[in-house]
């Protein structure tokens, strides 16, 4: 039986992308890095400094360590400050409110913990969930399945019983190889079509299809 769903949050739970493309930019143009919001909302799911070095790369722009880790930090001091510019999807709230109590619930993002802890106290739904995992808590971004794999093991629950509910297609990637089955949600940047070659077990509109959402999990085992 599922014993855990496991939410990522930008693009998923909630709409950041204004927020997040806006903090990259200011970041990138520091360096004289010019890539198109698409190219970063593309990358979404991926983590912050991966998006980085992607983009550096993108533009030829030589780039170290110290340097990622400088416009990482950049990137989310100005982002803490965005809390505004971010909204939780329709459902997404009594979505949650559904599955407390029902099930064991964890976030996995590979936002940063210090953006996560500020927009979960602001949008009051950080006791939706039993364990939040961040980019902090891992070494390695999504497609890498390591984030769902701490989140179960924080849960105390085997990956057979969780349900991962995401946008992209890293995200669903990561999922499969984490063993877990998963819903995929086309509230992100990729269409019906690219999300289905990643083999998700359901895919959905939007979190609004509670009833269709609420029968696969508990009628998934």
């Amino acid at each position: 039986m599922v014993k855990a769903v496991i939410f990522d949050w930008d693009g998923t739970l909630a709409d950041t992308k204004e927020a997040v493309v806006q903090t990259f930019q200011e970041a990138l143009v520091e360096v004289n890095c010019a890539v198109t919001d698409k190219f970063i909302e593309r990358l979404m799911g991926v983590g912050t400094k991966k998006t980085f070095e992607e983009a550096l790369k993108k533009c030829n722009v030589e780039f170290d360590d110290a340097m990622l880790e400088s416009l990482v930090r950049d990137k989310i001091e100005s982002q803490v400050e965005l809390f505004e510019k971010v909204s939780l999807f329709k459902g997404a709230a009594e979505l949650l409110g559904e599955l407390k109590g029902r099930t064991k619930i964890s976030l996995a993002t590979m936002s940063g913990r210090k953006v996560i802890n500020r927009l979960l106290s602001e949008k009051r739904i950080e006791s939706c969930f039993d364990v939040v995992i961040t980019a902090d808590d891992v070494a390695k971004p999504k497609p890498d399945p390591e984030v769902f794999l701490v989140a179960a093991a924080k849960l105390g629950v085997k990956s057979k019983d969780c349900i991962v509910i995401e946008d992209s297609i890293f995200g669903v990637r990561a999922a499969r190889e984490a063993g877990m089955k998963c819903i995929a949600v086309l509230s992100g940047a990729y269409s019906r079509e690219e999300l289905l070659e990643e083999v998700p077990d359901l895919i959905i509109d939007s979190l609004t299809e509670k009833e269709k959402i609420l029968q696969f999990i508990f009628s998934s085992y």
